[in-house]
């Protein structure tokens, strides 16, 4: 979306990159400081439930488009995980890692498929967030089951879980697109 809008706008090249490398950064940071204020305010099932370090990467995809946003949905779980190492409680937990990077380049490259659709109308951020999830935790299930053998967890560990943060996933369904359609509100009227 945010592409569509910087073209029309004549943007030079230099302030596309500039504009997507701020913002990636600052939903890096936001995937990172998410997740430690429900994990200090509800504890672990409070992050399991609530899914913070998702609603950044959707937002990413939503506005980035997908190259970016896969950049996004990559780093933040690596970011957050090396932060949080230095400070005593890597989150996520090395095991999963792996997985979580996955799932969320999923979550990031469905999302951003629907940029240029969302850009066209805002209403496209339902489907486009809706899908996302179903995706990416879906290749987070499979890949769990496909090396469940050397995996700390098991295919019914993550069904538990993905059933545990079914709110969070229908807070974000209903969040994200209300934000993407007014962040495109002003956006568009501004382009306009």
């Amino acid at each position: 979306m945010l592409e569509n809008i910087l073209t029309k706008q004549n943007a030079t090249t230099q302030k596309k990159l500039t504009l997507n490398a701020v913002l990636s950064v600052g939903l890096i940071a936001l995937a990172v400081v998410l997740p430690q204020i429900v994990h200090i305010a509800l504890g672990q099932p409070g992050g399991v439930q609530l899914l913070p370090m998702y609603l950044p990467v959707l937002i990413g995809g939503c506005l980035l488009g997908w190259k970016w946003a896969l950049a996004v949905g990559m780093l933040s779980p690596v970011v957050s995980f090396a932060i949080t190492s230095l400070m005593g409680s890597a989150m996520p937990a090395l095991p999963r890692l792996p997985f979580m990077m996955a799932e969320l380049a999923v979550f990031a490259l469905v999302s951003g498929l629907f940029s240029k659709k969302i850009y066209e109308n805002g209403l496209w951020a339902f489907p486009a967030v809706i899908l996302a999830q179903l995706a990416g935790r879906a290749v987070f299930l499979g890949l769990v089951a496909i090396f469940q053998s050397i995996a700390p967890f098991s295919p019914r560990m993550i069904w538990g879980q993905i059933v545990a943060g079914w709110l969070g996933l229908l807070i974000q369904a209903i969040a994200v697109p209300l934000l993407i359609i007014a962040l495109r509100a002003v956006l568009v009227k501004n382009d306009d």
